[in-house]
Formats: structure tokens, sequence, C-alpha cells
């Protein structure tokens, strides 16, 4: 769908210079001189580049549609992880460096929201939250205050989390997966 370079807005991906760029932030601009311009900072879903260009309002952009299919992991084997299509039960595997740090958060059977364009996975979306064990967490510090400070914890996936100082060794916790903060105790 092509749309007008002063329609863009943060979030729309776009076809630009035979790839994908989400984008990720936009100024519009009215000199005093010329012509209203978008200043647009795009980044490549491909390879990661990033990419500031400017759009005048008659530009016209190709605005890409990602399709959103959901998937349910399964395992990870070497260094890919196999997921399954809930509707048609075809599998899909991905490179573990793909979903990134967040690939310790998947837990089996975990319902995850892989984008696609044209058949080919672009992004993937864990559950913003997730319920881990502790496995190891420090030792209070006498004088330290339950509100204000918190102290490290490693969690049963191997992450390390910032913890308020009444979480102890073998509880559960719930952590955010887009920040990996802790949210609070699971119930």
């Amino acid at each position: 769908m092509k749309i007008n370079g002063n329609e863009i807005k943060p979030g729309n991906v776009l076809q630009h210079q035979d790839t994908l760029w989400a984008v990720v932030k936009v100024d519009h601009v009215k000199p005093g001189k010329g012509g209203a311009f978008a200043q647009v900072e795009m980044k490549n879903l491909l390879d990661g580049r990033k990419l500031n260009e400017r759009f005048r309002s008659e530009d016209k952009v190709e605005r890409v549609r990602l399709e959103q299919k959901d998937f349910q992991y399964l395992y990870t084997q070497e260094d890919m992880l196999v997921f399954m299509d809930t509707d048609t039960y075809e599998q899909l595997e991905l490179q573990a460096e793909f979903v990134g740090d967040r690939a310790a958060f998947l837990q089996d059977s975990m319902m995850v929201t892989v984008e696609m364009h044209e058949e080919r996975p672009i992004g993937i979306t864990l559950p913003q939250h997730v319920t881990l064990e502790i496995s190891e967490a420090d030792a209070v510090v006498k004088g330290q205050t339950q509100s204000s400070s918190y102290k490290p914890a490693i969690m049963e996936n191997g992450v390390r989390v910032m913890v308020p100082p009444f979480i102890t060794a073998g509880e559960k916790i719930i952590v955010d997966t887009g920040t990996l903060e802790y949210v609070r105790r699971a119930d």
C-alpha cells in the first residue's frame, strides 16, 4: 500500500531500497524556505542497520503489513529453536540468535507470535511476563531497607535479575521479558 511521506508514523514497516525497515522515530519539519518534509529514523528488519531518511510530503513509500501467526515453542536442537504452527502443525526452525537473549525465557509449550513477510520470519514476540524460579539469591545486607534497594539473583534459566531483598532462592517470580526486570512474586 503506497502512502505519502507525511503519513509515515513510528511502528510502520516500509519497503525502501529493496528491503524492509521499521520506523523508529519521525520528525515533521517545516523550514522557513522550501517544502515541509518528514525526517524518518528507520531500523532494518533483516540486518539491524539504522538509516535516517528525508521524505517530502509528495514522496510515495510502500507500507508493508506483516502477517502475525501464533506458534508454540517445542524444543531447542543445537543452535536451532523449533516452533509449531498450532493451526497447520507445520514446524518452523529459527536460529537461536534470531531470538537473541530472550531465548532463555522460552519454556515448553509457550505460545509466541512470529511476524512474517512473504512467508519469511521477520520478528518474534514472547509473552510479556514469564514465571521463573530463583536458583540463587544473595543474602540481605544488614541495614538495607526493603523499599529502596535491590539485590542480584540468578533465575533457573541462568539469567541475572535484580530482586527486592525479601526474595530468596526457591521462590517463583514474574519477570518482564522485554526489560528483563523483576515485576512481582508469583502467586
